[in-house]
C-alpha cells in the first residue's frame, strides 16, 4: 500500500489528509508541530494523538526525510550537504551561520535549465522539480540535525534563502506550499522578511507570488543592459530588463521589505566596468524602482571562463552606486573551501540540456577580446 509522505503537505494540506481518515482539524494542527517543531517521523513517540489516529497514520503515512550521501563542514562553520533524490541525481543545502542568524540555502530543483554563464549549476543541466516534500525536507533535516550538533534546544535556522541549485520560481506548484510550511507558526515559524526567494526573472510567477505567498525577493540581474543580460542570463531573451524591472515593482506592493534586493555577480572584465555601474544607476532611476544591490564576488570553475573581479575594482563599482543613493553591499564568501560558496552548488545531476556543448560554445565566445556590450548569439537557448 502507497502511503503519504507528510513532508509534502502544508497546514491545510495536512488537515485535507486528517479528514479523510475522520479526524478533525486540530489533530492536523497537533501532527504538524510533531513532525516540524520536534522533528519527530515516529508516528509512536506522538503521545498527544489519539491511539487510534496514531495507528490509522502507521498504515497510511510516513515521514521521509531525504537521504544524506555526504556532508562537509567549512572552516568557518558553513556545512553542506548532499542529498540523494533517487535515480542518480542529488541536490545540495548549505547552512551558514552567523552571529545574528543562522541562513539555510534550500535547493528547488536537481540542476538548473536556465544555464546562468557564471553558475555551476546551470553547467551541469536540468534533471527534474523538486516536490514540496524534497524542497521542506531539506529544512526538516537541517534544522534538527543542527540543534543536535550545536547542542542547542531552540530554533538554529532563522532565515531560509530558495537559492541553491535551481530556478525556484519554474517549480512553482511545489514551491508555494514548501513556503507556508517555512512560515506556519505551527512549524518553523519564520518571518516573511527572513524567507526570501531568488529568481533569475521568471516575471509572470513573480506577479503571482505577490498574491500566493509573498516573501522577500531577490533578482540575479547581473547586467545594465540587456546585450549584456542575453549572454549571462539566458532567460532575459524571454523576459527583458524592463519588463522585469516593472514586475519587481508591482511585487512591493505585496512584499514584507519596502525594496527588491538585484543580484549581481562580478566578472572580470564582463560586468564590472565603471560604465556598468553607471548604467545600473541610470536604470533604477528610470524605473523608480526601491531596491538594494549585492555583489557578489564570482566563485570560478573551469568550464565558465571566466573570473573574479579584483578586489579594488568590485569596490571601486559598489562606490559608485552608493554614492548614487543606492544601498549596496558586497557578499562575503563562505564555504568556499567546500564549494559551498554562491554558483559553487552543482550536485550529482544528469545533463539533459546541453550544456557542455553550449558552455563550450560559450568558452570560445570568452576566449575573444573582452567589449563591454557582448553581441547576441544566435544560437538558441533552452529556458
Amino acid at each position: 500500500m502507497t502511503t503519504a509522505n507528510l513532508l509534502e503537505f502544508d497546514l491545510e494540506g495536512l488537515a485535507a489528509f486528517c479528514e479523510k481518515l475522520g479526524e478533525k482539524r486540530f489533530r492536523a494542527t497537533q501532527l504538524f508541530r510533531w513532525i516540524h517543531q520536534r522533528g519527530a517521523s515516529d508516528f509512536a513517540q506522538m503521545t498527544d494523538l489519539a491511539k487510534s489516529l496514531r495507528e490509522k497514520l502507521a498504515t497510511t503515512a510516513r515521514v521521509e526525510a531525504l537521504s544524506v550521501l555526504t556532508q562537509h563542514e567549512s572552516k568557518d562553520g558553513t556545512i553542506k550537504w548532499l542529498f540523494d533524490v533517487g535515480d542518480g541525481n542529488a541536490v545540495e543545502a548549505v547552512f551558514i551561520p552567523e552571529d545574528d542568524r543562522g541562513t539555510l540555502c534550500v535547493s528547488s530543483q536537481a540542476g538548473c535549465a536556465v544555464g546562468c554563464r557564471f553558475c555551476s549549476t546551470g553547467h551541469q543541466g536540468f534533471s527534474r522539480n523538486l516536490s514540496t516534500g524534497e524542497i521542506v525536507a531539506q529544512l526538516w533535516f537541517a534544522e534538527h540535525f543542527l540543534r543536535k550538533h550545536l547542542k542547542r534546544s531552540e530554533r538554529v535556522i532563522s532565515n531560509v534563502v530558495m537559492m541553491g541549485m535551481g530556478e525556484p520560481l519554474q517549480n512553482y506548484t511545489a514551491l508555494v506550499p514548501a513556503l507556508r510550511t517555512m512560515l506556519d507558526d505551527n512549524a518553523y515559524g519564520l518571518s516573511r522578511r527572513r524567507v526570501t526567494v531568488s529568481t533569475s526573472g521568471v516575471v509572470p510567477m513573480i506577479d503571482r507570488l505577490g498574491t500566493d505567498c509573498a516573501v522577500a525577493l531577490a533578482v540575479s540581474l547581473h547586467a545594465p543592459n540587456d546585450a549584456l543580460r542575453d549572454d549571462l542570463v539566458p532567460l532575459n531573451r524571454k523576459y527583458p530588463i524592463a519588463e522585469l524591472i516593472e514586475a519587481c515593482k508591482r511585487y512591493l506592493a505585496h512584499a514584507p521589505r519596502d525594496f527588491i534586493t538585484f543580484e549581481y555577480c562580478m566578472l572580470d572584465g564582463v560586468n564590472d566596468q565603471p560604465e556598468h555601474a553607471r548604467q545600473l544607476v541610470e536604470l533604477v532611476r528610470a524605473h523608480g524602482i526601491s531596491c538594494k544591490f549585492n555583489l557578489i564576488p564570482f566563485n570560478p570553475f573551469p568550464a565558465s571562463g571566466l573570473l573574479r573581479s579584483p578586489q579594488p575594482r568590485v569596490l571601486a563599482f559598489a562606490r559608485t552606486l552608493s554614492e548614487a543613493g543606492l544601498v549596496t553591499t558586497v557578499r562575503k564568501t563562505r564555504g568556499d573551501d567546500i564549494d559551498a560558496a554562491c554558483g559553487q552548488l552543482a550536485g550529482d545531476v544528469k545533463d539533459r540540456t546541453r550544456a557542455a556543448e553550449r558552455m563550450a560554445q560559450r568558452r570560445v565566445v570568452s576566449e575573444r577580446p573582452v567589449v563591454l556590450h557582448p553581441v547576441r548569439k544566435t544560437v538558441p537557448q533552452e529556458h
